[in-house]
């Protein structure tokens, strides 16, 4: 197994380390989870440049890199939903956005097209990370200092919508990129 792929595997066992340090109340923990989602996030960066750079492009990375993505995005959603911070309808969006391209994903693949991820794609992924980072900090910050952050669930709302936003937009750029390549009557 390459390092690419190496690093796709670490983010996905990653994961369920990353929820049981936001879901499970111990000291710091928050800062925990932010540390183990910055490492896992990073991960994703570094798997796609070194397959990209050193020509280590697989199958296996192909699928499963966007589905370990989608697994640590997820689970951090759903920490915060549980936890008050992020909306359903949030969580809606993504998730239908995830499985639509998903689907669109394994249909191109099964006729040989390969649907590149563009610009509004990465920009998804980079602000549902770089998000999350941010109010994982601001959680550590009222639970651990003793802060006072009155509105994080309005400020992480506003976040994550955005983060919606971006990936209802990619995601239907996607599907309308998808449209001119895939043969829907096979």
């Amino acid at each position: 197994m390459n390092l690419p792929n190496k690093l796709t595997l670490i983010r996905i066992i990653l994961t369920p380390f990353y929820l049981a340090a936001m879901l499970i109340a111990f000291p710091y923990h928050y800062l925990v989870a932010c540390l183990i989602f910055a490492v896992a996030s990073v991960t994703d960066f570094l798997d796609g440049k070194i397959a990209r750079k050193h020509n280590l492009v697989t199958d296996f990375g192909k699928l499963c890199d966007p589905l370990a993505d989608k697994m640590l995005t997820t689970a951090a959603l759903l920490a915060f939903m549980q936890q008050g911070y992020c909306n359903i309808w949030i969580v809606m969006v993504i998730l239908t956005r995830e499985f639509l391209v998903t689907s669109f994903r394994l249909v191109a693949a099964s006729q040989g097209v390969v649907i590149a991820a563009g610009i509004w794609g990465k920009l998804k992924t980079v602000s549902q990370m770089v998000f999350s980072i941010f109010i994982m900090l601001a959680l550590f910050a009222v639970d651990s200092l003793g802060l006072n952050f009155a509105s994080l669930s309005l400020v992480s709302n506003i976040l994550l919508g955005i983060t919606a936003f971006l990936t209802a937009f990619s995601g239907i750029k996607y599907i309308v990129d998808g449209l001119k390549v895939i043969d829907f009557s096979k």
